[in-house]
């Protein structure tokens, strides 16, 4: 199974994942910044097949990241997904964002039972979800995702880039204090999942909170 996953929930990020590869990465490619992903998604995606030698048509599922996530940002990577799979005439699904850190984290050498991943949710917030693990089975996620402040979140070991933000209030992991959601780890997220016969999201985005940006209502008309 050759999976394509997307992720913009925080940089622009795609990958090529396949079971019929070694640890099974194919390509991927993941940005720094967190503002530019509409440039650069597509651009990446076509490079990442080219290089691999790969078409559309060669690709059998996609997956993309739902977030949490900013508007603007997780909104390019949801639409671009469901474009091409409608293109392509190949299914699609959803995967939480924060996932693919939580199973980072799971292969990790030193990780929590329980734990919480957290990325920069800007306000002076974070999104976060907590997981445990057990067996060398794929992180469980036991509570989230959310938004809020870091000092309401619980006290336990905290990866991701929030934990880097916020470092004096959370029980940050230094290893990861700077870690994002990208398509790589997801995408192999989804690829266990389905292997073991689990289901995977439908590709609603989880916004968390309202967009900045608001329809005006209608003006009242001068007497």
């Amino acid at each position: 199974m050759l999976i394509l996953a997307i992720d913009t929930s925080a940089v622009a990020s795609a990958a090529l994942v396949s079971d019929d590869s070694l640890e099974s990465a194919v390509a991927s490619f993941a940005t720094e910044d967190t503002r530019s992903h509409a440039e650069v998604l597509a651009p990446g995606i076509d490079r990442l097949l080219t290089g691999a030698g790969l078409r559309g048509a060669d690709v059998d599922v996609i997956v993309t990241g739902v977030g949490p996530g900013p508007f603007t940002g997780l909104r390019s990577g949801i639409v671009t997904a469901r474009s091409l799979a409608f293109v392509w005439q190949k299914p699609l699904y959803g995967l939480m964002s924060l996932d693919a850190i939580a199973l980072e984290v799971a292969e990790s050498t030193e990780s929590a039972a329980e734990f919480i991943v957290a990325t920069d949710a800007r306000r002076k917030e974070v999104y976060w979800a907590r997981y445990a693990l057990a067996g060398g089975q794929l992180p469980q996620l036991l509570d989230g995702p959310h938004v809020g402040f870091a000092a309401d979140l619980p006290d336990l070991p905290v990866y991701g880039a929030g934990a880097g933000l916020y470092a004096d209030v959370l029980k940050a992991v230094p290893e990861f204090a700077g870690r994002q959601p990208e398509a790589l780890s997801l995408g192999q997220f989804a690829l266990a999942r389905l292997a073991a016969g689990g289901q995977l999201l439908d590709t609603t985005p989880l916004y968390l909170r309202e967009s900045d940006a608001q329809v005006p209502g209608p003006r009242k008309r001068a007497l």
